[in-house]
């Protein structure tokens, strides 16, 4: 068991992962087998999603720039929610832990469906049912099994899986635009709505394809040297994903016809197919894929746990999830409980919903974008607060400059999502409350109610004393300290 402190508060796990195994894991959770199946949910759309993908791509590039900015000045593992916290107050921070925890389950479900298309390339070719289902069950609990032997051989499988999933997409980003035919590409925008309105319905599903990027700040504390190898993780390996995405991507709509496309479970398998003739291309390709979606299931086990970690150490999250099992330090019950929730969740889609990805990968992208919204927040916010004494002004107006698009691709990618989505994101989202007001009941901070009021006209010498209120928590923004010792951790100082 790990040790624990004088204040009773548990030791921080050691910090296992290097610069390799934090660029695999923001790599590895970004390219998972979202973009294998992204084609086919493109599809639709016609090649007007492409420009869409490229707007995708900038916000997404502006948001790796922030959350690296952000991990410098707070470099504890929370990643969005400690960003949120120390710039709003607790309950601000609690909502961020909430939706990305809803995020990384829900989006684990989403990675299960898509691994599923791969996998039954080889089995289950008739598409039953129930054997996809158990296929998908049988992915998100392989990932589990690998969380819980501890953190190092999670590092170690997310490296392998991560090297080995890059040989497909590299061919097809190279020698896969050799065999484009413009006439696979059909109508610019086949959508029936306007161009604008095409790119943002789009957006929001290419979105899904970069959630990730912010895995090495989540897992800071876990990271050796964060202040900065989760910059440099996080910013080199979002770059390295868009080029792959989005000229693999160009690739696939080039090589497949429009009218295949939308009906193939998997697009890369088919490209692989018509550019080198045979099945053996495609079966390599799906392969990797496989491996590819293993390897993403693993890193966002690893986010489903680290985010609500966090928070409960913080006293925002049920105290279950801050336990820690064995010498590695793995906190298993948020390993098996996101697990749980993510069968659930594809069972219920298999059986209920149809058009099963897409669906999932809206929620998923509503709840992620709702913490980067708070993230280009607080750094706005500290930028303005302290910018002025800490940077020069040519580096205080590119960060500003930065953070604002960051913000506002956060909010564009918000309206994209569509009515429905939004409607349920939000649903979801404030199903938190009642669970912050079930953790913060008994904890005094809103006044003492427990000293009975004396009875009417008594003698003002025969009231009980005034209780003084506890101390209050200081509002404050990053790059500030705590006055007094009132809280467990200082997470400028603290290395989750």
């Amino acid at each position: 068991m790990p040790r624990t402190t004088t204040s009773g508060e548990r030791a921080a796990p050691k910090a296992s992962l290097g610069l390799p195994a934090a660029s695999s894991l923001v790599i590895g959770t970004i390219i998972g087998t979202g973009i294998f199946a992204l084609p086919s949910a493109l599809a639709p759309y016609g090649p007007v999603s492409l420009v869409a993908f490229g707007v995708v791509t900038l916000g997404a590039l502006a948001l790796a720039l922030t959350f690296g900015s952000l991990s410098k000045r707070v470099p504890a593992s929370g990643g969005p929610y400690v960003y949120a916290r120390e710039a709003f107050g607790e309950f601000a921070g609690f909502l961020n832990a909430w939706s990305y925890w809803i995020t990384a389950w829900a989006g684990n479900a989403a990675i299960a469906v898509a691994w599923v298309g791969y996998v039954e390339v080889f089995v289950n070719t008739g598409h039953k049912t129930w054997i996809s289902m158990t296929i998908a069950l049988a992915g998100l609990w392989t990932a589990a099994a690998i969380n819980l032997t501890g953190v190092r051989n999670m590092g170690a499988f997310q490296v392998i899986t991560t090297v080995l999933k890059f040989v497909p997409l590299v061919f097809m980003a190279t020698i896969g635009l050799l065999f484009i035919d413009p006439d696979n590409f059909g109508a610019f925008n086949s959508s029936g709505q306007s161009a604008l309105g095409a790119i943002s319905a789009a957006a929001a599903i290419a979105l899904f394809s970069y959630l990730g990027l912010e895995a090495a700040s989540v897992v800071a504390g876990r990271v050796r040297d964060p202040e900065r190898n989760v910059p440099r993780a996080t910013v080199y390996g979002t770059l390295l994903c868009a080029v792959i995405y989005i000229l693999g991507t160009l690739a696939v709509f080039g090589t497949v016809s429009h009218g295949a496309l939308g009906d193939t479970v998997a697009p890369f398998t088919d490209a692989a197919n018509n550019i080198v003739g045979g099945s053996w291309a495609g079966d390599a390709v799906a392969v990797a894929a496989i491996v590819s979606g293993i390897g993403a299931l693993n890193g966002w086990t690893m986010l489903c746990a680290e985010m609500p970690y966090a928070a409960a150490r913080d006293g925002l999250f049920p105290g279950s999830f801050a336990k820690l099992r064995g010498k590695s330090g793995v906190p298993s019950f948020g390993i098996i409980a996101s697990t749980v929730l993510a069968s659930l969740i594809t069972v219920f889609s298999y059986t209920r919903f149809e058009d099963v990805f897409t669906k999932i990968v809206l929620l998923s992208v509503f709840t992620a974008v709702v913490p980067y919204l708070f993230s280009a927040a607080a750094q706005l916010y500290w930028l303005l607060v302290r910018g002025r004494e800490t940077l020069s002004r040519r580096r205080l107006a590119r960060d500003v400059t930065v953070a604002a698009l960051a913000l506002a691709f956060s909010y564009w990618s918000i309206q994209g999502s569509g009515y429905q989505t939004v409607y349920y994101g939000l649903f979801v989202l404030l199903l938190g409350v009642p669970v912050y007001v079930w953790l913060k009941r008994g904890q005094g901070e809103y006044g003492d109610t427990s000293v009975v009021a004396p009875a009417a006209g008594a003698p003002l010498e025969e009231r009980a004393p005034e209780t003084p209120a506890p101390p209050k928590r200081l509002t404050r923004g990053p790059g500030t300290k705590r006055v007094g010792g009132t809280h467990k951790h200082d997470t400028h100082r603290h290395q989750d």
